[in-house]
């Protein structure tokens, strides 16, 4: 087919960048193949920014013939917004779903192609609960970096099997100008740290299981830009040596590489061979992002990724389409979908009827009949879904809240320019929270101003201009916030909270919750949520990180990264009051009383409770207010202090401006953790507060002539340092309208 007719028929859409494109095929064909589940590959490709990912993809796209061999590597097909295009990034998750000839088998390849910008970090997260296998990109010469251990770290953490491919080659022979034993080298230290991390972070029966090896195949390396890449096997099978690579390249012959090794070729052998369809993925992920009873119907039909058992659904990612409205994109885990089926939403806790299930071909929303277990689809009908709901046809157990591995720090207030915009701005924002659910967004009732927050400058920036160009709305926002934590710093005494009728009372103490239990919270394995019955992996958990067997009894509810419990004995009427008390937990844990900012690492627990025979003097109009005064009565007598967050920096430069970079960590009350120096170029890790960081990329590129370069390493909270704690709490309470002095 005229490469014309190709690009006609890739042509972008804005409005829902969640493609798939399948290669010059019938729907039929492409039906057909949706329900051979041994032949789908559910795959990611996930990498530190500029390792080369979308330009990779680029490759896959010419391996199924939807793109021509002179676009290949420049066309950039999965960054259609303009903001990618400018800026040279990817910012948003995309997918292209292509038929591909394996080994003279037909395979369906559902690839997802991820952001690399930590500040985008929440679509990569998202994207991993789609798919089974992740193909890890890591550049030859830069190796492995940050926001790559990052993603190593998100596909583990939802068992998404990892395959390695490193990037870049051409840049190791044409610049470095290494030999054939250093480059050997150089990707032996990139594969040993790949799986180091995999030792490090795999649950436990995958640290072996799931290390990458050049001789089995699951580790491949090229160049993305100049459309080749090699792996053993296929080094093995048509007699291809390092030496020939290098006499290309000295030869100026590289484009014979393409020839011999297309890329695509070389890859999706890989994929095919290493990363599993979805029946096997699921016999192990399901156990670990379903907390429901595995024994039950509803569990082996997920097990199975049976198409003839109880439809599951779950979305990953939520596009406002003006002609059809909300299409939420997802994995179905489990039964076949039709149009005009009646589902349950199980955490909108509503009924729903799908107006249409669809597939993707080219361009093009094509409506279905029907899809089955084991594909991505996209469905019209949700109403008000947001990524990570459970959708199925009779209640179940929903699945694991997709959980980010950074939390938002960074907030702006955001506000239309016209004041008949108003209606429109709350709507906007609405639907820019489902598409990104990374962003958080909130009304200030205090103020009556919107507030929206996320992972950084870039984020927002990204966000409000895409709100005023895509979503034509005018609008202004404040100077960035920065969003900062409330704790305690040792156990108060039981403050009593009276009702305001005076007939119940509610008496609650507050301690600072251990390091190992927050930890154990934050990373995921000890479950958020209400504590509905006695859970085993929950005692289990807990007993291990040393709390006794009636402490673990008495847990409620794990919130926020603090903890309920109710120490109450013998109260009749505590089953009908308990909700309303986890009820008003949760405001003062979203607000709390030194600045109303979030709380973290609290133990809160209910000692004592005094309430009236009728229920009618305890409803809520009574409860909540007496809870939230016991609460923060109890905090303020628990040594209350802020935390405020801290980013940890991998800051790369020439080692000439090593003390220029430590007198600029030491101006923005930084740290200095630790410095390398290799040749010319130096490192340093470096622990920078958060509210000190506004504007830093210019700093640095100021400090630097340009040539510096920061990535996130990590993010954590400590407490404000006594001596600028007051003057927060002030300049806080003063933003948000709330009287100086408490």
């Amino acid at each position: 087919m005229k490469t014309k007719t190709l690009q006609k028929l890739y042509k972008p859409i804005s409005q829902f960048n969640y493609i798939q494109a399948i290669k010059m095929s019938s729907e039929k064909e492409i039906v057909k193949l949706m329900k051979q589940q041994d032949k789908i590959r559910n795959i990611a490709i996930a990498a530190h920014i500029d390792h080369g990912k979308t330009t990779f993809s680029d490759n896959l796209l010419l391996g199924a013939g939807m793109i021509s061999e002179e676009e290949a590597g420049k066309a950039l097909k999965l960054d259609f917004h303009d903001d990618e295009a400018s800026r040279g990034i990817t910012i948003d998750s995309a997918s292209v779903s292509m038929i591909h000839k394996i080994a003279g088998e037909d395979y369906l390849i559902n690839l997802i192609d991820t952001p690399g910008h930590v500040d985008f970090g929440g679509d990569v997260t998202r994207a991993m609960r789609a798919v089974d296998g992740c193909i890890i990109l890591c550049c030859a010469v830069e190796g492995v970096m940050p926001q790559t251990e990052t993603v190593v770290r998100q596909a583990l953490k939802e068992l998404v099997k990892p395959t390695l491919f490193i990037n870049k080659v051409d840049r190791l022979i044409k610049e470095v100008k290494l030999t054939p034993q250093d480059m050997e080298k150089k990707f032996i230290g990139i594969i040993e740290h790949v799986n180091e991390l995999i030792e490090n972070i795999a649950p436990q029966g995958y640290k072996e299981k799931w290390k990458v090896g050049v001789g089995e195949g699951s580790v491949a390396f090229g160049s993305a830009f100049h459309n080749w890449a090699l792996s053993f096997p296929y080094m093995k099978e048509k007699g291809i040596t390092f030496k020939d690579v290098i006499d290309a390249y000295e030869n100026d012959n590289y484009k014979s590489l393409a020839k011999k090794a297309p890329l695509h070729e070389v890859i999706l052998a890989m994929v095919a061979k290493h990363h599993p369809n979805p029946v096997d993925a699921q016999k192990y992920r399901i156990p670990k992002i379903w907390h429901g009873e595995i024994n039950s119907k509803e569990g082996k039909d997920l097990l199975n990724c049976d198409p003839k058992g109880e439809p599951i659904f779950v979305p990953t990612k939520i596009v406002v389409d003006k002609h059809a409205g909300e299409v939420a994109a997802g994995r179905i885990f489990s039964g076949t979908l039709r149009q005009g089926d009646e589902v349950h939403m199980a955490l909108a806790k509503r009924n729903v009827r799908l107006q249409q299930v669809s597939v993707y071909k080219g361009a093009q929303r094509i409506i279905v009949d029907e899809v089955s277990a084991g594909n991505i689809a996209g469905l019209v009908g949700l109403k008000d879904v947001y990524a990570g709901e459970t959708v199925s046809k009779s209640k179940i157990e929903p699945f694991e809240a997709i959980k980010h591995i950074f939390e938002p720090v960074v907030t702006k207030s955001i506000e239309a320019m016209k004041a008949a915009d108003l209606p429109k701005l709350v709507e906007v924002l609405k639907q820019v929270s489902k598409e990104d659910p990374s962003i958080k967004m909130e009304i200030n009732e205090q103020t009556g101003e919107s507030l929206m927050s996320g992972m950084g400058e870039l984020h927002l920036e990204i966000i409000e201009n895409r709100i005023k160009t895509e979503k034509g709305l005018d609008v202004k926002t404040s100077a960035p916030i920065i969003v900062y934590r409330e704790t305690v710093g040792k156990e108060s005494i039981p403050v009593e909270g009276r009702s305001p009728n005076k007939h119940n009372s509610f008496f609650i103490k507050v301690a600072p919750l251990e390091d190992e239990i927050y930890e154990s919270i934050k990373s995921g394995e000890l479950r958020e949520g209400r504590v509905k019955k006695k859970s085993q992996d929950l005692a289990n958990i807990l007993s291990e990180l040393g709390w006794a067997g009636d402490t673990i009894r008495n847990v409620r509810e794990i919130y926020k990264g603090n903890v309920f419990l109710d120490e109450t004995r013998g109260e009749v009427h505590i089953g009908e009051v308990i909700e309303m008390v986890l009820d008003a937990f949760e405001m003062i844990m979203d607000q709390g009383p030194l600045a109303r900012e979030p709380c973290m690492k609290m133990k809160v627990s209910l000692v004592d409770i005094r309430l009236h025979e009728d229920a009618i003097h305890r409803g809520p109009a009574q409860v909540y207010p007496a809870v939230r005064e016991a609460i923060r009565g109890s905090m303020e007598k628990g040594y209350p202090s802020m935390f405020e967050p801290l980013q940890i920096h991998l800051i790369e430069m020439p080692d000439k401006f090593l003390g220029t970079i430590t007198k600029l960590v030491g101006s923005k009350r930084g740290q200095m953790l630790n410095v390398t120096q290799n040749g010319t170029n130096a490192e340093m890790e470096a622990k920078l507060p958060v509210a000190e960081m506004l504007g830093w990329s210019n700093d640095l590129r100021s400090a630097t002539e340009g040539r510096g370069v920061s990535s996130l390493k990590d993010q954590v909270f400590e407490k404000v340092p006594a001596s600028i704690q007051g003057e927060v709490i002030k300049k806080i309470r003063k933003r948000k309208g709330l009287n100086e002095n408490q």
